[in-house]
């Protein structure tokens, strides 16, 4: 995942290998990335939910009418069409959130935050940011958070550029 393959891999010559500098960031971010999520997973299983299931209900109770369209949350999340929409569906079933119909777009839908859902985010919110806190904004001083912040916005710009 980190390093260069075996010495069987193809047009291996092509390839603009990660130097030092460049692979300890990144392999540092991965790890950094899955542990954080890994853990806020756990904590956030006390409440009912899954890391997944409190991104959705934040991004959504972000919104001034709590909607979003399925496709601009999907684009939010940079998650598939078939993932969104089964997660969409469990979150459904656990009645967190309901699809609705676009009034003035046939194909289109809603994701929108039911009072359970609203009522779960709350819920969640206190301890998740105490953990958010405790594993990595107190970690950090208020220059290599605004660092962050702004490397993490130059990436998200390109990746939306992608699409």
């Amino acid at each position: 995942m980190f390093q260069r393959p075996g010495r069987y891999a193809v047009a291996m010559t092509e390839t603009r290998w990660l130097d030092d500098t460049e692979l300890s960031a990144w392999k540092h971010l991965s790890l950094m990335q899955l542990q954080l999520a890994a853990r806020l997973n756990r904590e956030l299983a006390d409440d009912g939910l899954s890391y997944q299931d409190y991104v959705v209900l934040a991004i959504l109770s972000e919104q001034p009418d709590e909607r979003l369209r399925v496709v601009e949350l999907g684009r939010e999340l940079g998650w598939e069409k078939s993932r969104m929409s089964h997660h969409i569906t469990r979150m459904s079933d656990r009645g967190l959130v309901v699809k609705e119909r676009c009034p003035t777009d046939q194909r289109g839908a809603f994701v929108v935050l039911t009072v359970e859902g609203r009522r779960a985010i709350e819920a969640a919110a206190p301890a998740h940011v105490a953990a958010v806190r405790r594993l990595f904004v107190d970690l950090l001083s208020r220059e290599q958070l605004y660092g962050l912040d702004s490397i993490a916005r130059t990436v998200l710009a390109q990746l939306a550029e992608g699409d």
